[in-house]
């Protein structure tokens, strides 16, 4: 009986969580379609078909079937792809390959992170307009009001959704109820709308109408955006409570776009067919629908909004972003995190997006290239796995889904022109920090020439024996102890400052997802230790905490700082990313009382 309850708790979770996106769909995907189609009967039930297998390919198969058996440890997303791929690679160029396509992809993913809640919220709002009395409310006031959602929206990130989240998943559980009735009422109408789950359809419709029936795609697959948080937020709630839930949302969606089809048919001249239909079913219900699908399109955003925090926290931790500042905005759980910079990125972007294109329908025709070039990529790096994992069938049927992601990408690609290109734009701006900071990492790497620890042993023995030492126990950090870093050098060679005991602490990120070891790895000489903490990636680290565990009472944490000389514009950048955000030990929260700085002068 527990077992029941659990797992349906984790249901109702994963609604809340995960479905908000794909859930929130059905309010503008047949409106925008039919700017571009004439709502006739074979049209819409072509349509219908078209969106019915849509989700079956890119949701269930892509990600709820084939995505989903690659996750590590439970986590899921781009870089899991990335970490799961790069180890079953031999040649360096196939790596630099995967690792450019998961930039990319992780890119892509904010493009869409900030036309999803400008298009969710506006659209709802818009909604307001079949109120009688404010037909003729003017766009400019909808803007405002979808505008000072988002910004309550995002303003409240900073205290944490742990208070909220709870209500989430019975709030979703509501809506996605509300969209079945509604849709099975209107399929009573017209129930000749069931024949669209025959495949039949879809490919007559796209064989009679040609090119713009391929265009018609960039359209229908509006339908399956937040597809990809299936697999992206598998870490939060786990593969099975996800899936089970995704069968009550597939249906529920299902039957919701069947009752909008038979309602179009009904009536050729609806303007937003979900609204009017349930305000024509029901209008006493309507006011109270149109409350809820604002509320839903306030829980989908907020799930992009914790799944863009996740996105950077897994790209910083990977060493592809630059340090951001992370608060924990829970006491109990160190996964819900607070990025300030992504946060108020996003909400300018979002405002920006509402006011550029002001209605739904417009943001539309942005909407769709950076969730298609995203799938692509998924269904890319998924067959390359399976390929090498010698597991063809799945192989081939990841390459058969490739190809259905290819051809929604190149018909979005329609849609460049027509505002699409600042979906790329947005999609530009985190590409560029990250090939800016990981290229200038290696960069200054190479800059500050590391001493070999052989080198570093000889002249830190002679030191040791002939200078006199301070008491207490000082912390060093270094990325790699067999290349001691110059500020190191600089504080015991050149300062004369050797303590009784000297640690040197190296932080190493693992393949896997979770799990946190703190080990003494060596003794080099009296007085010199190393000590290393191995952690997964996704890991959210208390570095003060593990030091302590391993009786480490250190006096003063030195670390290394760099002012970066150089002419190259790129690397005037990286210096620029450098400054503005925090050292890695301000970073890992070390007791600021005890830290020290030593700055290293570079050229590069």
């Amino acid at each position: 009986m527990r077992d029941k309850e659990f797992a349906v708790r984790g249901i109702i979770k994963s609604l809340g969580l995960v479905f908000g996106d794909i859930g929130t769909s059905p309010i503008y995907t047949l409106t925008v379609i039919f700017l571009l189609a004439k709502p006739t009967e074979n049209h819409v039930i072509g349509v219908l078909s078209l969106i019915v297998w849509t989700l079956v390919i890119l949701v269930t198969v892509e990600y709820a079937w084939l995505a989903m058996s690659l996750g590590k440890k439970g986590e899921g997303g781009t870089i899991v792809l990335k970490e799961t791929l790069v180890p079953l690679l031999k040649s360096g160029r196939q790596i630099a390959l995967i690792s450019l396509l998961s930039f990319i992809g992780i890119s892509l993913l904010v493009g869409d992170g900030v036309i999803t809640p400008a298009i969710s919220i506006l659209s709802a709002v818009e909604g307001l307009l079949l109120i009688p009395g404010l037909e003729k409310t003017r766009q400019e006031i909808l803007i405002i009001i979808a505008g000072i959602i988002a910004i309550i929206l995002f303003a409240f990130q900073r205290k944490g959704t742990e208070k909220v989240a709870g209500a989430f998943g019975p709030m979703m559980v509501m809506w996605f109820l509300s969209l079945t009735v509604s849709g099975v009422v209107s399929i009573f109408h017209v129930p000749s709308v069931i024949k669209a789950v025959n495949p039949y359809y879809a490919f007559k419709f796209l064989a009679e109408n040609g090119i713009t029936g391929f265009f018609v795609l960039s359209e229908v697959i509006l339908c399956a955006t937040g597809g990809e948080a299936l697999y992206a937020d598998m870490g939060h709630l786990g593969r099975t409570p996800i899936i089970r839930a995704w069968y009550f949302v597939f249906f529920a969606l299902l039957l919701n776009y069947l009752g909008q089809g038979a309602f179009l048919i009904q009536h050729p001249g609806a303007k937003n067919v979900l609204f009017e239909m349930v305000f024509h079913e029901a209008g006493v219900l309507y006011v109270p629908f149109l409350v809820l699908s604002i509320i839903a399109t306030v829980i989908a955003s907020q799930a992009m909004i914790s799944g863009m925090f996740s996105i950077f926290y897994q790209g910083i931790t990977t060493h592809v972003m630059p340090l951001f500042k992370v608060d924990y905005t829970s006491t109990e759980l160190r996964s819900q995190i607070y990025i300030g910079f992504v946060n108020w990125f996003l909400l300018i972007s979002v405002l920006f997006i509402m006011f550029q294109f002001r209605e739904s329908s417009r943001l539309a025709a942005a909407y769709g290239l950076a969730v298609t070039g995203t799938m692509t990529l998924t269904g890319i790096m998924m067959t390359w796995i399976f390929y090498l994992r010698r597991n063809m069938v799945r192989a081939g049927v990841s390459l058969l889904v490739t190809f259905v992601d290819t051809a929604y990408l190149l018909s979005n690609t329609y849609k460049i022109p027509h505002g699409g290109y600042w979906s790329i734009i947005i999609a530009a701006i985190p590409l560029g920090i990250i090939l800016v900071y990981t290229n200038g990492q290696k960069k200054l790497y190479r800059s500050l020439e590391p001493l070999p620890l052989e080198n570093f042993l000889e002249k830190y023995k002679e030191m040791y024996r002939t200078t006199n030492k301070i008491k207490g126990t000082a912390l060093y950090f270094a990325r790699d102890i067999q290349r001691v870093p110059p500020y190191i050098v600089n504080t015991m060679f050149n300062n004369n400052i050797i303590y009784e005991d000297n640690i040197i602490v190296s932080i190493v990120r693992r393949d896997d997802p979770f799990g946190i070891t703190g080990f003494f790895n060596a003794c080099y000489a009296e007085g010199l230790r190393s000590f290393e903490i191995q952690l997964g990636y996704m890991e959210v680290v208390d570095v003060e905490e593990i030091l302590k565990e391993a009786g480490i009472d250190e006096k003063t944490i030195f670390y290394g700082l760099e002012d970066i000389a150089t002419r190259n514009i790129v690397w005037k950048l990286f210096s620029i990313f450098k400054r503005l955000t925090p050292a890695y030990v301000q970073f890992y929260k070390l007791p600021p009382g005890k830290l020290h700085g030593v700055i290293t002068r570079v050229e590069m």
